[in-house]
């Protein structure tokens, strides 16, 4: 069964600043165990600020590293899930249950990709 990556995209500067509610972390919970259940959940997990990241480039000769926060980024990868599904449409499926249990304060996105094998 192919893999995908969701890439959880964020615009820090709209975010909540208080971060997640108990009641979205809860409902997350439940669609984390769900996930899990159903054997299409392989890894998930938030990311810290990009305040508290590191970018590092390579030129093609050198590589040059450059903390965050990073001023020409409006969105950020905020998090992620691994999922192996039956296939594009499932993954889907699951990537927009994930955004719709957040409210109206959120304004997410999510690229889905399907992961290169062989």
């Amino acid at each position: 069964m192919p893999r995908y990556l969701s890439l959880v995209r964020v615009d820090e500067s709209a975010a909540p600043a208080a971060g997640p509610s108990a009641e979205l972390m809860q409902r997350m919970g439940e669609l984390i165990e769900e996930m899990t259940k159903a054997g299409v959940l392989l890894d998930t997990a938030g990311l810290t600020p990009s305040a508290e990241a590191a970018r590092i480039e390579w030129d093609g000769e050198k590589a040059s590293v450059t903390d965050g926060p990073f001023t020409e980024s409006k969105e950020v990868v905020g998090g992620y899930a691994l999922m192996q599904c039956k296939d594009r449409a499932e993954a889907l499926e699951w990537t927009q249950r994930f955004l719709k249990i957040h409210g109206p304060e959120w304004r997410l996105a999510c690229e889905l990709r399907e992961i290169a094998e062989g």
